[in-house]
C-alpha cells in the first residue's frame, strides 16, 4: 500500500518534532554542567562524525569543494550565533516560550532576503513581519511582566537562524548539502573550540552526560534531515503547520517534566506568529516567478 504524500510529510514531521523536541530537553540537561560554547563543540564533534560517516557510505565527500568558502563561514557564523543564543535561552526561559518566539525565525528572513539575496521587499512582507513583531509582544507582554532574558536571546535566536537560512538558501545554488553540512560541523566545531577555550577552561562531559551530548548532536540532524524530507512530500503550506505541532508537544512536557505552567499568552502570540507565516507561505506560492 502507497501512503499518500500528505501522509508521508506527517510522518517525516513527526520525526522532526521528535528531533526538535529531544535536542531542548537534552540541552537543558546537558548545560547543567556546560555552557553553551562547550555543548556546540560537542555536538559538532558528534556532528562531524554522521556527516562523514554518511558522506562516506554514500559516496558523496567529494562533493564537498572550497569554492564558496567565505560565504559558508558567514552562514555558519550565523547559524553559530543562533544557536548559541537559543540554547542560553531554553535554561533561562519557558520552553514553550523560546519555541513559540523561534517560530518568527522566517519572518526576519522576509527582511534580510532583500539585503542578502536581493529579493524585493514588498509591503505585503513588511505587514507579515510586523505581525510576527506583535506575535513576540503578546508573548512577552513587556510593560504587564517582567520581561525574561531569555526572550530577548530567543528573539535573537530567531535572527541568527533566518541569516543562516538566507545564506543557506544562495549556498544551495551552487554547493551540495553533505558540502553545507560538512562546513557546518567543522567549522562551529572550531567555532566552539575557540569560544569556550577562551577562558583556558574546556570542561569535558561526565560520563553520565554523554548520552544527553549525543542526543544533541543527532536530534538536530535529525530533525533537519526530516523536515527537509517533509517538503519533498508536500508543499510547504502544508508542512509548515505540522511543525507548529511541537509548540504543545513541548508546553506539554515541559509543564510534566519541569512543572512550567501552560501561559494562555504564549499560545496566542503564537498563533498570530502562525497565521503570519502561513499568509506568507501561500502568498509566496502565488506568485509567479519573474
Amino acid at each position: 500500500m502507497t501512503l499518500s504524500p500528505i501522509f508521508q510529510a506527517a510522518l517525516w514531521m513527526a520525526g522532526a518534532i521528535v528531533g526538535f523536541t529531544s535536542m531542548a530537553f537534552a540541552g537543558r540537561v546537558v548545560l547543567q554542567e556546560l555552557d553553551t560554547f562547550e555543548l556546540m563543540l560537542y555536538r559538532s564533534l558528534v556532528g562531524i562524525v554522521i556527516v562523514f560517516g554518511v558522506g562516506a557510505v554514500v559516496g558523496t565527500l567529494h562533493q564537498i569543494s572550497t569554492r564558496n568558502f567565505k560565504l559558508q563561514i558567514i552562514r555558519n557564523l550565523s547559524h553559530f550565533a543562533g544557536q548559541n543564543f537559543w540554547f542560553y535561552a531554553i535554561t533561562v526561559a519557558p520552553l514553550a516560550q523560546v519555541v513559540a518566539i523561534e517560530f518568527t525565525s522566517p519572518l526576519w528572513v522576509l527582511m534580510l532576503a532583500p539585503l542578502v539575496l536581493a529579493e524585493k521587499l514588498t509591503k505585503a512582507r513588511m505587514l507579515t513581519a510586523l505581525g510576527g513583531f506583535i506575535g513576540i509582544l503578546i508573548i512577552a507582554r513587556p510593560g504587564v511582566t517582567e520581561v525574561n532574558f531569555g526572550v530577548l536571546c530567543a528573539a535573537i535566536s530567531a535572527i541568527g537562524f533566518a541569516g543562516s537560512a538566507v545564506f543557506t538558501k544562495l549556498l544551495t545554488r551552487t554547493e551540495s548539502i553533505t558540502g553545507i553540512l560538512a562546513y557546518l560541523t567543522l567549522t562551529q566545531a572550531v567555532f566552539g573550540l575557540v569560544c569556550a577555550g577562551l577562558d583556558g577552561d574546556i570542561t569535558l562531559p561526565s560520563l553520565a552526560l554523554l548520552p544527553s551530548v549525543v542526543i544533541v548532536g543527532c536530534a538536530g540532524l535529525l530533525a533537519h534531515f526530516c523536515l527537509t524530507k517533509a517538503l519533498t512530500c508536500a508543499p510547504a503550506a502544508i508542512v509548515m503547520p505540522l511543525d507548529f505541532a511541537r509548540l504543545p508537544t513541548v508546553a506539554i512536557l515541559a509543564m510534566l517534566v519541569y512543572a512550567e505552567p501552560l501561559d494562555i499568552w504564549v499560545f496566542v502570540g503564537a498563533s498570530v506568529i502562525f497565521v503570519c507565516n502561513y499568509f506568507n507561505v501561500l502568498r509566496e506560492s502565488r506568485v509567479k516567478p519573474v
